[in-house]
């Protein structure tokens, strides 16, 4: 059995305990929340040793050194950014003694695997192209989707935050997380439904990505269709907003308290953008010196990554130096998240740069 098995079995194993952790959410049933984190666990330890095998496997095929880390294109770094992901959750899960939050973290590693499997991109190892040829790639790389998948887990703790925190619908906190939930809902169902529809004709991620992503829903050609998905999407967002109350009252039978998501927002941010700043910004930048010759072009992924570092540099001032706590820092946390979103995957797929290589 190869890497790519070994991958196919997590991805199969994350969307599994995805559902579960859902059920456990909704039910409360103890049973049911141990095989969600048995599922988990089961899962990275064979994404864990895919990785490892694809790593070998680069190495015994003569494509790439043996100190190249299978990191080097966006199939790679997904991969691995969902690794660091759940690595983060399982840390959290068994420091907090709480399984709820898989159920807000694993739909995020759910949707990224997804979006590999709708996209058709290459799974092959491929040798590296010459800008990647650096040994400043290791610690770039790595720090970057080590900060990212902090930034991930700041991102559910804060949303959950909003979520107990708020009350009354008319409150502009309780609107912006009705509105993000609803988002990430719709774009699961809508990604569900592009891969359904168009998984025996899209070739490549670049097609899938300029002609079919969201083409069966909200950006459907038929008037119709995107008609009536735009007003699923705001009736489902509706609802979300209606009956956010029960989602609520759900959160707090799990004894999650304020401070505890609160802490762990602070924390993951705190451990996370100090390795974003060396790794993402600095180490990038030597990089970029000795793969372009020059530290910084305003590249659009070096601009975008820039205002990631300031959504989290005014976090941790805000709350350090100007003493805010409660919804605002929680914003910023899930607006962070956002940017690193767009960062990650939206410059590489949408914006061209020196960057493009991250698209093959």
């Amino acid at each position: 059995m190869g890497s790519s098995e070994l991958y196919g079995i997590a991805t199969v194993g994350y969307i599994m305990s995805m559902i579960v952790y859902i059920v456990y959410l909704a039910s409360k049933n103890k049973a049911v929340g141990k095989v969600a984190t048995s599922i988990t666990l089961v899962s990275f330890g064979s994404q864990t040793i895919a990785f490892l095998l694809r790593w070998i496997e680069a190495s015994n095929m003569g494509l790439r050194s043996f100190w190249r880390p299978p990191i080097s294109n966006l199939y790679e770094s997904i991969i691995f950014f969902v690794w660091c992901l759940i690595l983060g959750y399982l840390i959290v899960e068994f420091k907090y003694k709480n399984r709820s939050f898989g159920a807000f973290v694993t739909p995020i590693a759910g949707l990224a695997l997804a979006f590999i499997e709708m996209s058709r991109m290459s799974k092959a190892i491929e040798p590296l192209v010459p800008a990647l040829q650096s040994n400043w790639l290791l610690v770039h790389v790595m720090m970057s989707f080590l900060a990212y998948a902090a930034f991930a887990l700041s991102f559910v703790t804060g949303l959950i935050y909003l979520i107990l925190k708020t009350e009354k619908k008319t409150d502009a906190a309780y609107i912006f997380w009705t509105v993000t939930l609803s988002a990430i809902i719709v774009l699961l169902l809508a990604m569900g439904l592009d891969y359904m529809k168009f998984k025996l004709i899209v070739s490549s991620q670049q097609e899938f990505i300029k002609s079919f992503l969201l083409r069966a829903t909200l950006a459907s050609p038929s008037t119709g269709v995107a008609l009536i998905s735009w007003l699923a999407a705001f009736g489902l967002t509706f609802g979300v907003w209606k009956f956010g109350h029960v989602l609520k009252k759900i959160i707090i039978s799990f004894n999650i308290t304020l401070e505890m998501l609160d802490e762990i927002t602070y924390k993951a941010i705190a451990i996370g953008f100090p390795i974003f700043t060396l790794g993402g910004l600095i180490f990038g930048a030597i990089w970029a010196d000795q793969a372009w010759g020059v530290y910084w072009s305003w590249d659009p992924k070096e601009t975008w990554s820039l205002i990631t570092w300031f959504f989290y540099a005014f976090y941790l001032h805000a709350r350090l130096m100007r003493g805010w706590r409660g919804n605002k820092v929680a914003v910023v946390a899930v607006l962070g998240f956002i940017a690193v979103v767009f960062t990650y995957l939206g410059v590489n797929l949408l914006l061209s740069g020196l960057h493009s290589y991250g698209d093959i």
